[in-house]
């Protein structure tokens, strides 16, 4: 298998077992290895206290484009840290969408980049992950079976 059919089968698998991601409206495409978009619509019941989208859910949105990044090799990968700078606050009715790219990935060890933007094409949010490869396939285990990001 080819390394973009191999990222994408991998994503196929990721999706169906993360419920968090489907619950939130988030899709996903994956055009390269490596690489992974993550859209999102911000409703309502996301804002916070200011009427603005939480940054939780930003930031899940960030991390979820990493996770389809990262595990893009049949490797469970974990994230081992991340952070994330807000720019500029999203509204109910945004749509936020977060492309993640492979910055290095060496051994077990890589680091990823992901930049939300919202339906404008302003920047909302910079985020950076560092990923860990277990070591275990994902291809051929059932939604629940492992440990994803």
């Amino acid at each position: 298998m080819d390394d973009l059919n191999c990222a994408r089968t991998c994503a196929d698998a990721l999706y169906a077992a993360d419920a968090a991601s489907r619950r939130l409206g988030i899709g996903i495409e994956v055009p390269a290895a490596g690489r992974a978009t993550a859209t999102m619509p911000v409703s309502a019941w996301m804002l916070n206290g200011h009427g603005l989208c939480h940054g939780g859910y930003i930031f899940t949105l960030a991390d979820t484009a990493f996770a389809f990044a990262c595990n893009a090799y049949d490797d469970i990968t974990v994230a081992a840290a991340a952070s994330i700078e807000f720019l500029r606050p999203a509204a109910a009715g945004d749509e936020l969408t977060a492309v993640a790219r492979e910055i290095e990935r060496r051994g077990r060890s890589g680091i990823y980049d992901v930049e939300v933007r919202n339906q404008a094409g302003q920047r909302v949010a910079l985020f950076r992950g560092r990923a860990f490869a277990t070591g275990r396939p994902l291809l051929g285990t059932g939604p629940g079976q492992h440990d994803t990001e």
